[in-house]
This record gives C-alpha cells, sequence and structure tokens, in this order.
C-alpha cells in the first residue's frame, strides 16, 4: 500500500487529516500508530478547528522534522535544510491544491464548534481525503529525494 493509500484509509478511518498522514508515515517514525496519532491530534482541522494551516501539512511538516530534522540548538545548517523541505512540500501542495490554509481548501471561516460527523456527505463535499493523499504522496517524494 501507497503512503497516499494509506493517508486516505485511516482518514477513512475517522483519523483527522494530521493524523492520517502521520500515520502513514509511523513505521518510518519508528513509533506506534497510537502514538503518533496522539502527538498530532490537536494539528486537525486547520490546528483545532482554527482552519488555519491545514492539517494535512501539519502532519507533513510533523514527518519531515521526525525524519529530517535536527536536535542540537546550534545546528544552523540542519535547521536552514529542514525549514527548506518544509517549505518545498507547502509550496507543491499550494501548486496543487491552490492554498494550504484549511478555509480556503474547505471554503468556510466557520472556526470552534464540534467536529463533524463522518458520513457518506461528509466525504462528498469535503475534499479532504484527496488532500490528505496529496500530503502523504509529497511527503514520501521528499524523503526519497533526500536519501
Amino acid at each position: 500500500m501507497s503512503k497516499r493509500e494509506r493517508a486516505e484509509e485511516l482518514f477513512t478511518q475517522g483519523y483527522n487529516c494530521a493524523q492520517a498522514v502521520a500515520g502513514a508515515f509511523c513505521e518510518e517514525i519508528g513509533l506506534p500508530l497510537e502514538k503518533v496519532v496522539t502527538m498530532v491530534s490537536a494539528f486537525g482541522g486547520g490546528m483545532g478547528r482554527l482552519r488555519e494551516v491545514c492539517g494535512a501539512c501539519s502532519g507533513m511538516a510533523f514527518v519531515l522534522g521526525c525524519l529530517r530534522g535536527y536536535h542540537a540548538a546550534e545546528d544552523t545548517k540542519g535547521k536552514r535544510e529542514l525549514y527548506a523541505l518544509v517549505r518545498e512540500g507547502f509550496s507543491l501542495y499550494k501548486e496543487k491544491n491552490g492554498s494550504y490554509l484549511c478555509k480556503e481548501l474547505l471554503g468556510t471561516t466557520e472556526t470552534g464548534g464540534e467536529p463533524a460527523t463522518r458520513s457518506a456527505e461528509y466525504y462528498q463535499k469535503r475534499p479532504c481525503v484527496e488532500l490528505v493523499g496529496d500530503a502523504a504522496e509529497i511527503t514520501e517524494s521528499l524523503l526519497q529525494k533526500q536519501s
């Protein structure tokens, strides 16, 4: 199963967009799915339903940080390289989808409130399945390029 397919599958199981993307890479990260999805659980809905940065992109940034990040505070080269990689991923995502902001992708300004109930209608009117697939695919290609 490709990373795209795994992310889409996780989303349709009920995980949020960040969880779906990050969860698709749990083996590479070296943590169980339950731990990874817990760590990124607040990033859904554009950060807690604030509708800001798309959770799929937040999941992408999380994965890139886990797998290509730096740990030493003085590692300016590592910081520069990671930030460039994240910007490249976001740029590719925006090029494909028109934005990396949740509110623009969904065409809404509604924030807060209860998470939407997942139903057939939910999946028909929202592009999120495709968006998490795109983010997972971009993440995978960036990681392969960096290898």
